[in-house]
């Protein structure tokens, strides 16, 4: 395959740079987007190989922004005709504009995961065989088990971007993924659990039998724990809250509202609070795409911006928003890397990498024994969210009574209600273990999914609204 993506256009390169040039000729920013991407999954359920897709797309983006305007064109053919068409759909944006062109993206010389393409290895057959393995290995383990499903995906993308000055840039993105979910009963009554494991990289890289050995062990502990779990009470409860994955809460309860978009058009909780204390002190939460391998993680964004370490919160400050090159622009602010898009067809839009919380100094024993009667929430769920009033509401999926200071009974049915904002200024204990979830993490946004990753330490928050069945 020829990464040089612009070599496979009917046409010379430098036809193409003059194009994309007069197309953007009088905007204030744009880019031709050119995109080469594979993707395969399988899914093993109830004994048997249910489904096996593979999928390949190419095509190309051509974008025209004037001021907060956008012109955007895509096509799946890579052609001098379907380029031009394009360009002059984009160039309506412009007429009767005139623009600076932005100055280009900075370069960069990391890089953040190979170019593997993780597609090829292990074999088809190999695949199925592993994913058989998994199936056999927890119907042996347990003779409550009633059903299990494994997958593996894995996506392998080459990007070129093309901006009007002549610059061109280039980034390879492996991805690969693995889940198991387990269903156990006991008589009438039927829970489940679920693990996944993923990142940048080949599955050689992390799919060893160790690996996903422990990821099934560890869906189907959480199943048998709400096969015993009793109803969770409602009412308002200090919470704990794990480490890792739990981290989806501040994600979607925070992070969406600290997108540049949503500030620059006053529709966030979090509108002109810049500089002013949205969180308790010791809360400090960053976004960085700059950590290897990690499934959020890029080299450079979907506009050709580097990912970066940003500090959004720090002790409690708003001191960042993730920016996209348009509305860091518009708000006169610098572009964080945060650009992204689901694939040629789509327009970037400011978007989240890899954001979670930093730790600080209290160990997970501490804060669970400063609660005398609360809820301990180790997983989540679904959840919902209002970007502007910053209301969400999200499902454990393992959840325990905390009695005493000590971890009790398993619950089930429990939901955390609360205000992103709100929230967290109840944040009063924040743990030492800081840690990103196992690489499992999608995030969608106006229609457009893309992998994230989302990390948090231990957190104890007062006085929270839990959802239950038990009045």
């Amino acid at each position: 395959m020829n990464t040089d993506l612009l070599k496979t256009f009917d046409c010379a390169e430098d036809r193409i740079s003059r194009i994309v040039a007069d197309s953007l000729k009088s905007a204030d920013d744009g880019e031709l987007f050119v995109e080469y991407a594979l993707v395969e999954s399988l899914t093993f359920d109830d004994g048997r190989l249910k489904s096996g897709n593979f999928s390949c797309d190419q095509g190309f983006g051509l974008r025209s922004v004037a001021e907060d305007a956008v012109g955007y064109a895509h096509s799946g053919e890579l052609s001098e005709a379907a380029l031009l068409r394009a360009s002059d759909a984009v160039s309506a944006v412009t007429h009767g504009y005139s623009g600076t062109y932005a100055d280009a993206p900075a370069r960069t010389n990391k890089r953040l995961y190979s170019d593997i393409n993780p597609i090829g290895s292990p074999s088809f057959a190999e695949k199925v065989t592993l994913l058989q393995e998994v199936d056999d290995y927890l119907r042996k383990k347990d003779p409550k088990v009633r059903q299990v499903t494994a997958s593996l995906a894995a996506g392998w993308q080459v990007v070129n971007i093309l901006r009007a000055d002549g610059q061109v840039l280039r980034d390879i993105r492996p991805l690969t993924r693995f889940n198991v979910s387990v269903v156990v009963g006991d008589g009438d009554r039927q829970e489940s659990g679920s693990q996944g494991l993923g990142g940048r990289h080949s599955f050689g890289d992390f799919l060893t039998e160790q690996s996903w050995q422990s990821a099934a062990d560890n869906a189907l502990r959480q199943a048998l724990i709400n096969l015993e779990a009793i109803p969770a009470p409602a009412g308002t409860f200090d919470v704990v809250l794990a480490s890792g994955w739990p981290g989806v809460m501040l994600h979607e309860a925070v992070g969406h509202g600290l997108e540049g978009d949503f500030n620059r058009k006053k529709t966030s909780a979090f509108a002109g609070l810049m500089g002013e204390q949205v969180a308790a002190k010791g809360v400090t939460v960053v976004d960085d795409g700059t950590i290897a391998e990690r499934r959020g993680s890029l080299t450079i964004d979907d506009e050709g911006t580097p990912s970066g370490y940003n500090v959004l919160i720090e002790d409690g400050k708003l001191v960042g928003y993730m920016q996209d090159r348009q509305n860091a622009r518009l708000m006169g602010m610098k572009p964080t890397g945060n650009g992204r898009r689901q694939s040629h067809a789509h327009q970037p839009m400011p978007r989240m990498t890899n954001t979670y919380m930093l730790g600080g100094d209290k160990t997970p024993d501490e804060i669970i024994a400063s609660v005398d009667k609360g809820v301990y929430a180790v997983s989540f769920g679904g959840g919902q969210v209002d970007i502007t009033s910053g209301k969400f509401v999200f499902g454990c999926t393992e959840a325990y009574l905390i009695e005493d200071g000590k971890v009790g009974a398993p619950i089930k049915g429990a939901m955390l209600i609360g205000n992103g904002p709100d929230a967290m200024h109840r944040v009063s204990m924040v743990g030492n273990d800081s840690k990103l979830d196992d690489g499992i993490g999608m995030c969608g946004k106006a229609g457009q999914g893309v992998p994230v990753g989302v990390g948090q330490p231990h957190l104890r928050m007062d006085q929270m609204t839990v959802g239950g069945t038990q009045a």
